[in-house]
């Protein structure tokens, strides 16, 4: 039994990266029970501001069983979504990197189910259901769980290759017991030392201590979540952000590692590149719609995305 477990995690891996994956891990199904208080002080403290479906299933986000009946392990993946350094935009006005391409949920959900059908066809048959930032699932802490990297003070995981990276999962009944027993997850600690770049540099001051970001202050919660105006106070910290910030990823010293993509669906399209400023403050909501109908700014629409705009003037 532990021969063909051990053959399955080969096949599994094998595949992966086939598709494109940048690292892949496994846990067993567990209570997450280090992340009940981090949770609970997080949502007491209200850091997650007008995100209130996170407050939703509580014990669904610690407990994957809850989530999917009779699971077993959790397959956690990782894709990089680190530009080429010659990206290069005509506008002043910035846009996180994980939006310069297509949505990344399609892109990862296509993926994931990919994999999720090759097991089945490939290697064995099982059940399960799969995740990419979309349902009560703890991803960084499944990502640690597995090996693949450790929670950086900015509340990001962390790798030696940095942190632009997306999570997704697949939950499932595979029964990797004996691959567990004989391949025991141990946790990278964490590199961080006592770097404090990222804390330091956040123009809003937004990670309050060491792993607590208060969603509140944060320039990707104030131009993506929040449906409020944005704090005026906040003006002159936006850094010209007016879809989520890349600042604490952009000082931390892992990311210096970071190396390019090779995801096609990731590259940004001439056609918003070549955006300049006037073109973004005139934007009309058809063009709004063909610029962005594949990508993850569609989601705030254009009302939000130019409120975002007129707030820097």
């Amino acid at each position: 039994m532990l021969q063909k477990q051990i053959e399955i995690v080969r096949k599994i891996k094998e595949k992966a990266f086939e598709l494109g994956f940048s690292e892949i891990g496994f846990a067993k199904t567990q209570f997450l029970e280090t992340e009940v208080f981090y949770l609970k002080q997080f949502l007491e403290n209200k850091f997650h501001g007008e995100m209130k479906y996170l407050e939703n299933h509580f014990d669904k986000r610690l407990n994957p069983e809850l989530l999917v009946e009779g699971s077993k392990s959790v397959m956690v993946v990782l894709l990089n979504y680190f530009p080429s350094p010659n990206v290069a935009f005509k506008s002043e006005y910035k846009i996180s990197k994980y939006a310069y391409g297509k949505d990344y949920h399609l892109v990862m959900k296509e993926k994931l189910q990919t994999l999720f059908d090759f097991i089945n066809t490939q290697i064995t048959a099982i059940s399960g259901r799969i995740f990419t930032d979309s349902a009560p699932v703890l991803e960084k802490a499944w990502a640690i769980k597995a090996g693949l990297g450790w929670l950086g003070k900015n509340g990001l995981l962390l790798t030696k290759n940095g942190s632009y990276f997306f999570i997704g999962e697949i939950i499932s009944n595979l029964n990797l017991d004996e691959y567990f027993v004989q391949n025991p997850n141990v946790e990278m600690p964490s590199y961080c030392g006592t770097c404090r770049r990222c804390i330091e540099a956040c123009p809003t001051q937004a990670i309050e201590k060491e792993h607590s970001v208060n969603a509140t202050k944060c320039i990707s919660y104030l131009t993506i979540e929040s449906k409020s105006p944005i704090n005026p106070a906040y003006k002159q910290k936006m850094e010209n952000y007016i879809y989520g910030c890349d600042i604490c990823q952009e000082v931390c010293p892992w990311n210096s590692k970071a190396k390019a993509h090779n995801t096609n669906e990731f590259n940004s399209t001439p056609e918003i590149q070549n955006l300049q400023d006037a073109d973004w403050l005139q934007l009309n909501p058809i063009q709004f719609n063909e610029l962005f109908k594949n990508s993850p700014i569609k989601r705030i629409k254009y009302g939000k995305l130019m409120m975002n705009i007129d707030f820097l003037h």
